[in-house]
């Protein structure tokens, strides 16, 4: 959606929601719920005429479509199986902060205990089901090396995988791809070092569709701003609001000075006004004393 200027917003949920599926990601359009990652391309492409793939051949496409059929059904499965083994690590390759991420006051340490028990299990059981977690550690590791290989060939020494112009497959890859390359090189993870040394083709990748895709990324990482491609009302200078804080100022202080004004000739009048009433007054107490 970025690289087509799509309009979206995303929605900080906490990880409360999920599709009718129980899937995320998952979006909205015009009130329908679409979930899936590959359908939501499929249907937002669909939908807008923004077909990434619309230049590519008919082998292209099919090798595209086994491309990401590795990279959803394998490779982000060896990701998640070292993710549910080293949560320890997975939080702090990240810098995940668990307060903000689900919103809740509980203490960081508190949050991180019962995230790493339910994560852990969770995690496990779906790696276990898919079919990968049956096997050792280190065997689904080496999994993941192939997995790194075939996509380094396929890129070879182009900047995207089909040309000049990233396709739906450059996409997935950065998706998969920027979990391993991102996670902070003091934690240690074989994928991301032997990406790094027999990879590097991958790496100028990754870093290719970030410039291209997210100029906004410092933002997104460090503000945790899920909206920061969308432009933001400037913030109020110091040196407007003090001159709107002395406008203001100003105003109260004629206003006062109406009032004061208003007042005094109120009581000058009332003044007046006793005057006449004040010699009638003296006039009738002299005519009474003659007449005794």
């Amino acid at each position: 959606m970025r690289k087509r200027s799509s309009r979206c917003m995303n929605i900080d949920h906490k990880l409360k929601l999920r599709s009718k599926k129980g899937q995320l990601p998952f979006v909205e359009v015009n009130g329908e719920e679409i979930a899936d990652s590959t359908i939501i391309m499929q249907e937002l492409a669909t939908r807008y005429d923004k077909d990434l793939d619309a230049a590519l051949t008919q082998e292209q496409r099919n090798i595209a479509h086994a491309m990401i059929s590795m990279l959803e059904n394998h490779l982000v499965w060896v990701v998640l199986s070292w993710r549910s083994k080293n949560t320890e690590h997975m939080l702090k390759g990240y810098k995940i902060n668990l307060q903000h991420a689900l919103g809740s006051r509980l203490p960081n340490a508190l949050l991180n205990f019962f995230f790493k028990f339910q994560f852990s299990r969770k995690g496990a059981k779906k790696v276990k089901a898919q079919g990968l977690g049956v096997h050792k550690p280190e065997e689904i590791e080496e999994f993941g090396r192939k997995d790194l290989k075939v996509l380094s060939e396929l890129l070879a020494d182009k900047p995207f995988f089909f040309g000049d112009e990233p396709t739906t497959l450059d996409c997935v890859a950065f998706s998969v791809l920027a979990q391993i390359h991102f996670i902070l090189d003091e934690v240690k993870y074989g994928l991301k070092e032997f990406m790094q040394e027999n990879c590097p083709n991958l790496v100028g990748h990754v870093s290719r569709i970030k410039e291209r895709c997210f100029p906004d990324w410092e933002d997104i990482c460090t503000k945790l701003d899920l909206n920061a491609h969308i432009p933001k009302p400037e913030p109020e200078t110091k040196e407007n609001k003090e001159g709107a804080d002395t406008e203001k100022t100003a105003e109260q202080d004629k206003n006062e000075s109406e009032k004061e004004l208003e007042k005094d000739n109120s009581n000058e009048k009332s003044e007046k006004k006793e005057e006449p009433e004040k010699v009638v007054e003296e006039n009738k107490e002299k005519e009474e004393a003659a007449a005794k």
